[in-house]
């Protein structure tokens, strides 16, 4: 049945609109992406095989153009849409942490240190340096390892904290396996780079490991 068949309050993007974007599933919201079915099949349908053949909302979204847009029900001008989402939802959280953005939300901070470190199957670390008003400076990834670790260096992000001029940091890394619980390397390490900082009056905030769907504080588990 075509979805302009069904009732009115079980449709998308009626959804959508009366109860808000959060309400809907990830196969709908795909389906208003879409915007339209094929012979047999609505916009929903597709959406749901989509997520099933790729194993995820995260595959679909990161897989190649040319195996999506031969998908019965895609083509060119839907990937697109599918493609200007995603970076629309990008370049959001990338306005909300601009240079001199206040770093005063662990919600808003995670998301936007999750959309760059989450995407990686090798860990990686990365700093956000801030001022004395937890005013964002820059935000880099520093370190590049393997799958299971990556080898950092205090050294390397003391200078880093200095070139920055920064009053304080926040670090992050991402566990590709998903679970985000910290290791006992992980806690040694921010340990190590805390009192490395603390010699050159560099604050370290919080240190944040980018799981999924989860995210893990060091500050917001009492661990700083």
């Amino acid at each position: 049945m075509p979805i302009t068949d069904w009732p009115h309050e079980d449709r998308p993007r009626e959804k959508l609109l009366h109860k808000g974007e959060q309400s809907l599933t990830d196969a709908e919201l795909i389906a208003i992406c879409l915007t339209s079915g094929t012979h047999g099949k609505s916009a929903l349908d597709i959406a749901k095989e989509l997520l099933s053949e790729f194993d995820g909302l995260k595959k679909l979204l990161r897989a190649p153009a040319n195996s999506l847009i031969q998908k019965p029900g895609m083509g060119h001008a839907k990937y697109a849409v599918l493609r200007a989402a995603v970076e629309l939802g990008r370049r959001y959280l990338n306005e909300q942490l601009s240079p001199g953005s206040m770093l005063n939300s662990s919600r808003i901070t995670q998301q936007f240190i999750a959309q760059y470190l989450r995407e990686y199957t090798n860990e990686v670390f990365a700093c956000l340096f801030m001022d004395n008003h937890f005013r964002l400076i820059k935000f880099e990834e520093l370190f590049f390892g393997t799958i299971n670790e990556a080898n950092v260096y205090p050294r390397e992000i003391v200078r880093r904290g200095l070139a920055h001029n920064a009053a304080k940091i926040i670090l992050a890394h991402n566990h590709p396996s998903g679970n985000p619980k910290p290791s006992t390397a992980d806690k040694e390490v921010t340990t190590l780079i805390k009192q490395a900082l603390l010699l050159v009056d560099i604050d370290v905030v919080d240190h944040i490991i980018i799981g999924n769907p989860e995210n893990f504080s060091f500050a917001e588990a009492g661990l700083m």
